[in-house]
């Protein structure tokens, strides 16, 4: 049931998913699972199923799109967002409340993050309203519910959970003045008639979307989230989505991991007091010339340290086999990774270095930012795609992505005793 290219097709026209950006790995792992469920024996047996039903090829979608997120990720973005919403406010007298757009919102913890932001900056309910947008009805489903497990609460702040959640035995239960905040909602950004009767946004978010699209539906889609967002509006995207806003004439606002973009020519500057001094570092390294980074299959890889497991075992494999020049085989193994376990930055960075080395430029471009999807400071990615990027003639996108990898590596030394 491996290699069917009726299921890429379906899944490039329904939602847009480009296979090259996920892997036929996991696209094949979702068929496989369907099938189970359903009782097909065969692929064209599932396919009949499919065509037959609305309830199958939702599943279909569900099984392949699964969603990672959490509440307050790319914290920056929020307290960006705080200020920048503050601003703008006064900016229209406070003679409307703001409109702000969280597509894919998934299973609710984004939209939600946006209204808490708000809310503790001090906005009044009545100054702004959240729509939230997926293509998953279970997705959306699961949002509306409100209920969330530990999952969805990372990192070292969490003081938000005690202000907007009470705990119950299912789960954190989200405040009813946080949800009355967000209207949600099932939407395909593909469809041409989405929103089409509303009003433009002040903020859209719409973070780790396009990397899953080939260069034709990126277009598409920029131009449904240009129309979406208003003139003076800000849009957040994903920290791997940055070089492809660029090359639609998006700038940066200039605040460091806000990623956020307007259509201003000069970058929008927030209140100087918001933002911290920088530290002194030392100079990054040079960008390599124009030629593409790997012309030989000698690139090595750093392998890294695997926990004692199998999907350790496989992850050592693939670095000992990439070392060795053994690209077929690293990639039937990265393959055999996706098929078997969950998705791994790691794995698509290898995939990355091995189409570079291929010199399946676009391919490899669409693993990077899969790795960097997955994690979004992932060092070897961020400095593999700058590189990528420089020899594309993107010299801004790469700077960009050039000094994360600095930053990162500024990070990872100073957090080492």
């Amino acid at each position: 049931m491996s290699n069917d290219p009726r299921f890429f097709a379906f899944l490039k026209e329904r939602i847009g998913l480009d296979v090259a950006s996920v892997g036929e790995a996991i696209i094949e792992r979702a068929v496989r699972q369907r099938s189970q469920v359903v009782g097909a024996l065969t692929s064209d047996d599932y396919w009949q199923r499919l065509q037959r039903s609305h309830d199958e090829q939702q599943a279909l979608i569900e099984a392949v799109i699964v969603p990672e997120t959490w509440f307050f990720r790319y914290p920056e973005s929020f307290a960006t967002l705080a200020r920048l919403a503050c601003a703008r406010l006064a900016e229209i007298k406070q003679m409307r409340g703001l409109r702000i757009l969280s597509l894919p919102c998934s299973t609710g913890e984004e939209p939600y993050s946006i209204a808490m932001a708000l809310l503790d900056a001090g906005l009044a309910p009545h100054q702004f309203k959240v729509q939230g947008m997926d293509v998953s009805p279970l997705s959306v489903e699961r949002a509306r519910r409100g209920v969330y497990g530990k999952n969805s609460f990372r990192g070292g702040d969490l003081a938000f959970r005690e202000r907007h959640f009470t705990e119950h035995g299912d789960g954190y239960h989200i405040a009813d003045r946080v949800r009355e905040q967000v209207r949600l909602q099932v939407g395909n950004l593909l469809d041409p008639a989405l929103l089409a009767n509303e009003a433009s946004y002040d903020f859209v978010f719409c973070r780790n979307l396009l990397i899953y699209f080939d260069q034709p539906t990126q277009q598409q889609v920029f131009e449904v989230l240009k129309a979406l967002t208003h003139v003076d509006g800000v849009l957040f995207i994903g920290p791997a989505e940055g070089s492809l806003l660029g090359r639609h004439g998006m700038r940066s606002i200039g605040v460091p991991q806000s990623f956020a973009f307007s259509r201003h020519a000069e970058p929008v500057r927030p209140e100087p007091t918001f933002i911290p001094m920088p530290k002194p570092q030392r100079s990054a390294a040079p960008l390599p010339a124009k030629p593409r980074p790997f012309s030989t299959v000698s690139a090595q890889v750093v392998p890294i340290k695997a926990p004692p497991s199998e999907a350790g075992a496989l992850l050592s494999r693939i670095a000992t086999l990439a070392n060795q020049g053994k690209s077929a085989e690293a990639r039937a193994m990265c393959e055999q990774y996706l098929s078997d376990h969950p998705p791994a930055a790691q794995v698509f960075y290898w995939l990355g270095l091995l189409s570079d080395v291929e010199g399946s430029a676009q391919q490899a471009q669409g693993y990077y930012r899969k790795a960097l999807y997955l994690e979004p400071q992932h060092p070897q990615a961020l400095m593999q795609l700058a590189a990528l990027l420089e020899s594309q003639g993107d010299s801004a996108g790469a700077r960009r992505l050039q000094a994360r990898a600095a930053r990162s590596e500024r990070a990872d030394s100073e957090s080492k005793p």
